[in-house]
């Protein structure tokens, strides 16, 4: 059973793991590939501890996160912006 369900959008790119990440309770972190995710891979393991998360993503998700993860922005705290935003010309 998985600790908890986590949308992809919401793991950061870690690019010394090459993984996204998302925090585990034990302190240390998810992880899942990006030729995990390709594969159709859903879960997230901690390398420290036995929990697990269920990573949803859809079409549109793993798109992002390829882009994410060639271009080295980690995640939601890095000024992305909301999926389905557009860019406005200023």
């Amino acid at each position: 059973m998985a600790y908890e369900e986590v949308n992809l959008d919401d793991m950061k790119w870690d690019l010394e793991l090459e993984a996204f990440t998302y925090e585990c309770p034990c302190g240390d972190l998810f992880q899942i590939t990006m030729d995990e995710l390709e594969d159709g891979e859903e879960i997230a393991n901690c390398p420290s501890c036995s929990l697990i998360v269920l990573v949803e993503y859809g079409d549109e998700e793993l798109m992002r996160a390829k882009v994410r993860s060639l271009t080295g922005e980690g995640g939601p705290d890095d000024s992305m912006p909301p999926a389905g935003a557009k860019a406005i010309a200023t």
